[in-house]
């Protein structure tokens, strides 16, 4: 008998090997969410624990030369992730179309979600305290299992519903943009803050 793992889906995790970088990225995050009154707004508006630029601001990488170094070593792991999962490209490369920051208050959450339009997506964490929640990747087969049963609690990881990330500080995590992903409540006292992109 023979038994194969068929349309695999990727996680790729990478990491920024420069705390003095990380400690930029987090006071450039911090300045940010305070200058940014529209970003302050659109988040109480919305719901959002804590604050996001994610719909008043789309020139960050131009904006800040910290946030530019970022886009540009994101590049490079984006590169490595189109080619690990074999995309044909055609002698082109996959480019930087959104980049915002979040700074999530404690009990903050991100409901599931996807990023249309998009090939790649990811996230850059900045700061990660004890207890922050992780990211939780659902398994894109879910709706449509129907009758299937629930699986055993040691399931190997490629089989199980739901997989959670636990980042830490400097952790770049990019995915397909249509995985299904949230942010659960975590226990943490204090912000979490990280990064979100999406590549075309």
């Amino acid at each position: 008998m023979t038994v194969r793992s068929l349309f695999a889906t990727r996680l790729y995790e990478g990491v920024l090997n420069d705390a003095d970088f990380v400690a930029e990225l987090d006071h450039a995050c911090r300045v940010l969410a305070e200058d940014d009154r529209a970003g302050r707004h659109w988040s109480r508006a919305n719901g959002y624990r804590g604050y996001t630029s994610y719909a008043s601001l789309d020139d960050l990488p131009q904006r800040d030369p910290t946030f530019g170094e970022l886009a540009k070593r994101l590049n490079k792991h984006v590169a490595a992730f189109a080619a690990e999962c074999a995309f044909d490209l055609g002698g082109r490369k996959l480019k930087l179309d959104s980049f915002w920051v979040n700074v999530m208050k404690p009990g903050g959450t991100h409901s599931g979600h996807i990023h249309p339009h998009s090939v790649v997506s990811g996230t850059v964490y900045v700061a990660v305290p004890p207890g922050a929640g992780p990211l939780k990747l659902e398994d894109p087969r879910l709706p449509l299992m129907m009758a299937a049963p629930t699986r055993l609690d040691d399931a190997p990881e490629d089989l199980r519903s739901f997989v959670y990330v636990e980042p830490k500080a400097g952790t770049v995590l990019l995915w397909e943009s249509w995985l299904r992903h949230e942010v659960p409540a975590g226990t943490a006292k204090d912000e979490r803050i990280s990064i979100s992109f999406n590549y075309r």
